[in-house]
């Protein structure tokens, strides 16, 4: 695989995450009841991710506050984002409790869902430092 890059545009991006995603060995083995929403919050973006039994079912982009439903988000600012977007993420951009005790993200909505769900969760944050960043 190559270095983290900036994807074309949102929709090029929530496509690839999507399918990084839905063909990763470790989400395939560990996702069989991971299932909810989340929303990755990134300022200038912000993308809904819909799973169901492991799969990514649907990524919408730029959603308004109504229009899909999310158990919990995950928010950060671009320069965090692109963080975990590196190759060798530095101190502090390795995971999200560490960005969320240091840096700007926080953890939003029904934290259960997430800790339901963490390992799958903390995988699909890996990926971006495959697919690169949505912003």
């Amino acid at each position: 695989m190559t270095a983290a890059t900036r994807a074309p545009s949102a929709q090029a991006w929530a496509e690839a995450f999507a399918e990084a995603s839905n063909t990763d060995p470790e989400i395939e083995a560990h996702g069989k009841y991971f299932t909810c929403s989340w929303l990755l919050d990134a300022d200038e973006r912000s993308y809904v991710v819909q799973v169901q039994s492991g799969r990514v079912t649907h990524v919408t982009v730029d959603s308004g506050p109504l229009d899909v439903p999310y158990d919990f988000a995950i928010r950060a600012g671009v320069e965090t984002w692109r963080g975990f977007g590196e190759p060798m993420p530095a101190p502090m951009f390795h995971g999200i409790w560490a960005a969320s005790f240091r840096r700007d993200m926080r953890l939003e909505g029904q934290v259960l869902v997430l800790m339901q769900n963490l390992r799958c969760i903390t995988r699909q944050i890996e990926l971006l430092r495959v697919v690169g960043t949505p912003v």
